[in-house]
């Protein structure tokens, strides 16, 4: 090792390169990025001061013991285990291996723990991916407090105590979040039983009179006839928590079908009650009067009447109070030779 010992403005310095991931006064601990890195570059034929030259490191600095003592660790590792050989297990590992090979007995129980974690990552995994799925078709994103429920359910079921932070960054969560939300267990079991107490008083109010209703009637019957006030914000809350819902009144179908045919339309009041105007074919009148007979049935009688005149030019009889007995009598009149109409004709009817 290299007897260079690093000034706080030295270190600084490294620190700036993308390849340092930490610095102590006698030590540089690089990235296993620029390991690889330096692999890669070593095995084209190119030397070790170079490659460290080219990665931005200043030679004099870290001086040439320092780069030899390096690259000598990092192509013993890479000769014995590849790759993953130059990576820095440090933090994950439990700490001095063992010398003696192990027991059958260890060796089983060593891939017993093995299986039972690649279990519960998996199961891990597979429940967030359903709860995403399950979001994304309703546009939603999934909350943290309910990847902190499956890391516990997960923990609980493997007895996995010592492996939250790994699933908690499998999970891609805060470890301190999880024990925040463990630790919040009384709050949380507290709330749900005072939410379910508000349930059972909305569901009171809910389905009082035998019709179901919605936020506002709620709060308007829970403040004049229960004496209990609750903000809309907390009844809200607690329908949607519970899945209480309130159907929506559907459409009149005959009422759209007469929107869009345009039927019943208010059209300009161009008449102003001036009927008789003194030339016989410009104001035409027209009703339906009902026709009793034989007791029980009814017959409609249509009729269109010259307001100047007051003669009724054509009438047409139909059992049924339809669309057709208008359009059957004004198909009448076009038919009368001996009517005669203005240009500017219209019909008037209450």
């Amino acid at each position: 090792m290299s007897k260079i010992i690093f000034s706080e403005k030295d270190s600084l310095k490294l620190k700036k390169n993308i390849y340092v991931l930490k610095v102590s006064e006698k030590a540089i601990t690089y990235t296993d990025e620029f390991k690889e890195l330096f692999i890669n570059e070593y095995l084209t034929g190119k030397f070790p001061v170079q490659i460290f030259e080219e990665a931005g490191f200043d030679i004099d600095l870290i001086g040439y013991k320092r780069i030899d003592c390096a690259s000598s660790r990092w192509r013993a590792a890479y000769e014995k285990n590849g790759v993953l050989g130059l990576q820095d297990t440090r933090k994950t590992s439990s700490g001095r291996s063992l010398n003696r090979e192990l027991t059958s007995k260890e060796m089983i129980e060593k891939q017993e723990a093995k299986i039972k974690l690649l279990e519960a990552q998996v199961e891990l995994l597979k429940k967030l991916d359903v709860r995403e799925r399950m979001l994304i078709i309703k546009k939603k994103k999934i909350r943290s407090v309910d990847i902190f429920q499956l890391i516990n359910e997960i923990v609980r079921k493997y007895n996995l105590k010592n492996l939250t932070s790994y699933l908690c960054e499998i999970a891609c969560v805060s470890r301190s979040g999880y024990y925040h939300y463990i630790n919040a267990e009384s709050t949380r079991v507290g709330r749900e039983k005072s939410d379910l107490e508000v349930r059972e008083v909305i569901l009171k109010a809910f389905n009082r009179r035998g019709y179901k209703k919605g936020s506002r009637s709620i709060k308007m019957i829970l403040e004049n006839e229960l004496s209990i006030v609750y903000s809309l914000k907390r009844i809200r809350r607690i329908m949607k928590k519970y899945n209480i819902i309130c159907p929506h009144r559907q459409a009149n179908p005959y009422r759209q079908i007469a929107k869009a045919t345009q039927e019943h339309r208010i059209v300009p009041n161009l008449l102003e009650r001036n009927f008789k105007q003194g030339q016989p074919g410009k104001v035409l009148l027209t009703d339906i009067t009902y026709l009793p007979h034989n007791g029980t049935d009814m017959a409609y009688l249509s009729t269109i009447l010259d307001a100047s005149t007051g003669e009724i030019l054509v009438h047409h009889i139909s059992k049924r109070i339809t669309l057709d007995i208008a359009t059957d009598t004004i198909g009448k009149l076009t038919k009368q030779r001996r009517v005669k109409l203005t240009k500017d004709v219209f019909i008037h009817s209450d």
